[in-house]
């Protein structure tokens, strides 16, 4: 497979976050589910931390994962696809001296854009029960400068987020996303929790920035609930799935333990797994193997 580079992805991601159509990232954690995104037709993936948490730590998502072991993974997923790579780098794991670090090795590991929440540290997942306590506005807003500012590549993607709505009210994270977008971000996220104004709240952070926004579609029934071909209207420009495959894995790995405990063997479960076959053509085999040809 011939690979484009990270400034060409990272350049794909902006184009696409100015079209018409919402962009749609599911979320992996992995490379395989990345090749797995890209192969079903999707133009994004987004790697979840909550995820990443769970399969290099088996732990959840309560800011167990540094900069080093994020990042490390990251460069891995990234260079197994052609499509951008959209992650979480959590609250830049640190003060702005630490920021700028963060978005160096996320560069390097040819990550096409980060999103950097205002969450104080340890940081705890935003859909976790509970209000998130977040840095003071000043704070904040300086981070998301110390992150636009310490790009090297101008193309790569920086989306600021806020986890303030829950404790502070959505005329806050408004405030917030539009102080985040004068210091440099490309995109805002308000971290939203499910409520009955969900749908209301997204058009007005939409109204509020002249950026695009990015949700977190996880987040309640009425945005699941939304197609593509919605989401745009909706105020979403990009709408990431951060639950899909470790909601996934952990159902479906689960239902086929209970199988084999029950059954005491794998007999007339084969309709519920990929065969060598698929699972072989979704790492690229024949890809490597026609490789080898070539050269022998």
């Amino acid at each position: 497979m011939s690979m484009i580079s990270a400034s060409q992805k990272r350049r794909v991601l902006r184009q696409l976050l100015q079209g018409a159509q919402a962009v749609q990232a599911p979320g992996i954690y992995d490379g395989y589910g990345a090749r797995l995104v890209e192969q079903a037709g999707f133009a994004a993936a987004y790697m979840t931390g909550n995820g990443v948490s769970a399969t290099l730590l088996g732990r959840p998502d309560v800011g167990l994962v540094d900069l080093t072991m994020m990042t490390d993974h990251a460069r891995r997923v990234a260079a197994s696809v052609n499509i951008p790579l959209i992650c979480d780098a959590d609250t830049g794991y640190g003060n702005v001296v630490n920021v700028r670090r963060a978005i160096m090795e996320f560069e390097a590991a040819g990550v096409a854009a980060i999103h950097m929440e205002d969450q104080v540290s340890p940081k705890r997942c935003a859909q976790m029960p509970g209000d998130r306590t977040v840095l003071d506005f000043d704070e904040a807003v300086a981070k998301v400068a110390a992150a636009s500012a310490a790009r090297s590549d101008p193309d790569f993607v920086l989306i600021a987020r806020t986890d303030s709505a829950g404790a502070l009210g959505l005329q806050e994270a408004i405030r917030r996303t539009q102080a985040f977008a004068k210091a440099g971000a490309d995109a805002v996220f308000v971290e939203l929790k499910s409520n009955p104004n969900i749908l209301q709240d997204i058009l007005a952070i939409k109204a509020g920035v002249a950026v695009p926004v990015v949700v977190n579609v996880d987040s309640a029934k009425d945005l699941r609930n939304l197609q593509a071909s919605a989401l745009k209207q909706a105020g979403v420009d990009l709408a990431i799935y951060p639950a899909m495959a470790r909601g996934v894995f952990g159902y479906a790995m689960s239902a086929a333990l209970s199988h084999l405990q029950q059954a005491g063997n794998m007999a007339g479960y084969e309709g519920n797994m990929f065969s060598s076959a698929q699972y072989n053509e979704a790492l690229g085999l024949s890809e490597v193997e026609a490789w080898e040809k070539r050269f022998d």
